[in-house]
């Protein structure tokens, strides 16, 4: 049998997050149940499917109904709000590794255009953007930050460090420093390496001109793991949203049930 798009164990993760609805005037059509909605916007997330073509035979509403309630849901804060949850219970679970973050990043190509892009290096100066992830040792993501695609890494690397949330979850204050922080070699920087410093952090960074053959890699897997994982839901390959909000509410969505899969390994 097909697997459901939404379980029930992960509704009542999400339903206490969401905004509630105002009272309406008596009369009218009633607006689409919010579970009905999330489980159009996870089908277009896991398919990739034009919002249009939102099959209505899966009694979800129409494709843009789906549309505004993402919008209004990532203006609200309910994605990095449910991710946050989980990443408290994934401490309280003791599945998160401090010992250790991970850094790296992945361009997207952007072909409406839109907000937070550039010409791609990687892609004959294609419009793209530039998914910059920070994970655990074990590849849990922790925080993203979207940027144009034409941005080095190394200057996303110190906003990227800031944006782990206090995550609680233990007996005594919530944390969100790593012991060490390993990047490649595009995050090498003397004056990035001083700031880590600071903040009681290792580096742990490949440097250039130097060999191959550290041993770094069999940490560093991790990570693109991860963002292997996010290239599964299809949404993501490419960025159709003009609005750069779109497309990062769907990568804290496809976070949230990497995190939820982390949490229960059963749900895939």
């Amino acid at each position: 049998m097909a697997k459901p798009l939404l379980p029930d164990e992960l509704w009542e993760l999400i339903q206490p997050c969401l905004p509630k609805k105002p009272l309406r005037p008596k009369g009218g059509r009633p607006p689409l149940e919010d579970r009905k909605a999330l489980t159009g916007i996870l089908f277009i997330l896991r398919t990739g499917i034009p919002w249009e073509y939102l099959p209505q035979e899966m009694g979800c509403g129409c494709g843009m109904t789906c549309w505004r309630r993402l919008r209004k849901w990532y203006l609200a804060g309910v994605w990095d709000k449910i991710h946050h949850f989980l990443l408290n219970s994934l401490r309280h679970a003791k599945r998160l590794d401090f010992s250790r973050f991970l850094v790296d990043g992945m361009h997207v190509r952007a072909v409406g255009g839109g907000s937070q892009t550039g010409p791609s290096p990687v892609d004959r100066r294609k419009l793209g953007s530039k998914m910059h992830q920070i994970t655990d040792a074990q590849g849990v993501p922790l925080a993203t930050r979207m940027t144009p695609a034409n941005i080095n890494e190394v200057d996303e690397l110190i906003p990227l460090v800031d944006a782990v949330p206090d995550i609680a979850g233990q007996v005594g204050h919530p944390r969100r420093r790593p012991e060490k922080l390993q990047g490649d070699r595009a995050y090498q920087s003397a004056t990035k390496e001083h700031e880590l410093r600071e903040r009681n952090i290792d580096p742990v960074i490949a440097h250039r001109r130097t060999e191959h053959g550290s041993g770094l890699g069999k940490f560093r897997w991790f990570i693109e793991r991860t963002l292997s994982w996010h290239k599964q839901f299809r949404r993501l390959r490419v960025r159709y949203e003009r609005h750069a909000g779109l497309y990062y509410a769907f990568w804290k969505l496809a976070s949230t049930i990497i995190c939820y899969r982390t949490l229960n390994p059963g749900f895939s």
